[in-house]
């Protein structure tokens, strides 16, 4: 397995753990608050703004990092 491959790898895992943990934490909470079928599909989508919130957050703090890698590497 190349060094390439592993990365792949543990991009999948890290991808799948924080699926389940998205499903867990947010999707099953707000699955259960309702009893309509209908309100429940509805609160799932609208869980999809909040999947969007942490990939935006997660998106931003590392085109932050990048952006600011200069200054960190110099310990500015």
């Amino acid at each position: 397995m190349s060094n390439e491959d592993v990365t792949y790898v543990v991009a999948g895992g890290c991808g799948l753990i924080a699926f389940i943990a998205f499903a867990w934490l947010v999707m099953r909470p707000a699955w259960q608050s309702y009893s309509r079928l209908w309100q429940r599909f509805a609160a799932l989508f609208l869980t999809l703004y909040v999947a969007a919130a942490f990939i935006g957050m997660g998106v931003a703090g590392g085109l932050a990092v990048a952006w600011f890698w200069d200054r960190i590497e110099d310990g500015v």
